[in-house]
């Protein structure tokens, strides 16, 4: 998550001074990140903040409100439209940037506010020119050159509760980079006892880099080994789409994923250097970075538009995950205050039938083990696991 942290920060400096040009459109560096984590699980908002912080220190990036209404977000990206000098050509380049930092994201975003997710999604794309959009309490405001960074934190819960499907259908959540966790990567009581020795220090050189990249300006140059990789790609990538993101679900993402390795490029490339280049290797490390998401990708989306039998499938999934060998008593006793006994029985049956978790019999009781271990390793057959447990 702290990576991705680093990916918004830098997004946030480089605004919309900078894109790669297709002639139609435009790709320019912002992201939608999401942070999303169990309760407790992951400090979120403190893993934002330590880039956001840090970004704040410079003056001319413009904050969005905690808060915001479609009305309120096309007003406050009003107010933000500032034209900066092309220093090759010292014309006034105008643009409507903004990022925002949300503790709770939904605090930030009401997925039922339909004009809102529309605005959001038409925003993501970047497109150049005018945006115009009539208000209530302002008429008609306008928009010149718009630039929407996000980062958010937020809950599995959060999700399932309250993302309805057409978020999907929508291309809402295909614009979004959804960072999952569900353990901690290591435990550390007292974080001062970590901080590195030379802790002010590196932190004002982090605040000067990202005070240089937010200088930076014009279009990006894609280099001929950087475009025959990406020509390579995105033919392999129609042929053979990623293995586990071939349902309707992840179509949409699918369509927008060279959209989104173009992007991480740009953000790769000015972390390293201010020649405006976009290289192969920039391309292969955007991929990789993608790939290590898609991982977790089906957790985000599995809990969206969930009724309470879903829901409870995805409790038990993580109940039999975390105790290998547990019993029907013991999982029903962990969801019942959300499940009635004739839901956990339908989930129940319905995990086993599509192999999500294994059945085990000993004695007189049904033991649930999970299909795979915290590796991905297999767990052993049913017939080994009986030996064990007998």
């Amino acid at each position: 998550m702290l990576f991705w942290t680093g990916i918004s920060t830098i997004a946030g400096a480089l605004r919309r001074r900078v894109w790669i040009d297709q002639k139609y459109f435009q790709w320019i560096p912002n992201f939608y990140v999401i942070l999303v984590a169990p309760p407790g699980i992951v400090s979120k908002s403190t893993t934002a903040n330590v880039g956001m912080n840090l970004l704040r220190q410079l003056k001319e990036i413009k904050f969005g409100p905690d808060v915001i209404t479609w009305q309120a977000l096309i007003t406050s990206l009003s107010k933000a439209t500032q034209a900066d000098p092309d220093p090759r050509t010292g014309e006034f380049y105008p643009m409507s940037a903004l990022t925002f930092c949300s503790d709770e994201l939904g605090n930030l975003l009401n997925p039922n506010d339909r004009d809102l997710v529309d605005a959001l999604v038409g925003l993501w794309d970047g497109k150049r020119g005018i945006f115009s959009k009539e208000t209530k309490t302002s008429g008609s405001d306008t928009i010149e050159n718009p630039f929407i960074n996000i980062i958010g934190c937020t809950t599995p819960a959060w999700i399932s509760g309250t993302f309805p499907e057409y978020l999907i259908g929508g291309g809402f959540t295909s614009r979004c980079v959804f960072i999952y966790a569900d353990e901690k990567r290591q435990l550390v009581p007292y974080v001062d006892e970590v901080v590195p020795p030379k802790f002010e220090e590196m932190r004002q050189q982090l605040i000067h880099d990202l005070n240089m990249i937010s200088m930076m300006f014009g279009e990006f140059e894609i280099t001929p080994k950087a475009r025959e990789w990406g020509r390579d790609w995105y033919k392999a990538h129609w042929a053979k789409p990623p293995e586990g993101l071939s349902t309707d679900q992840f179509a949409g993402y699918i369509a927008r994923k060279q959209t989104h390795l173009h992007k991480l490029s740009m953000v790769v490339s000015a972390s390293e250097s201010d020649d405006m280049k976009i290289e192969k290797k920039h391309l292969e490390i955007s991929y990789e970075i993608a790939n290590q998401i898609e991982a977790d990708m089906p957790k985000v989306f599995s809990r969206i538009g969930q009724n309470d039998i879903t829901r409870g499938s995805y409790q038990l999934v993580g109940a039999v995950e975390r105790n290998p060998g547990i019993t029907a008593t013991e999982l029903f006793l962990g969801v019942f205050r959300t499940l009635s006994h004739k839901d956990f029985t339908e989930a129940l049956t319905a995990l086993s039938v599509s192999r999500q978790i294994r059945t085990v019999q000993k004695g007189n009781d049904i033991l649930y083990y999970p299909v795979k271990d915290k590796a991905g390793v297999s767990t052993p057959p049913i017939d080994q696991a009986v030996q064990k447990t007998s």
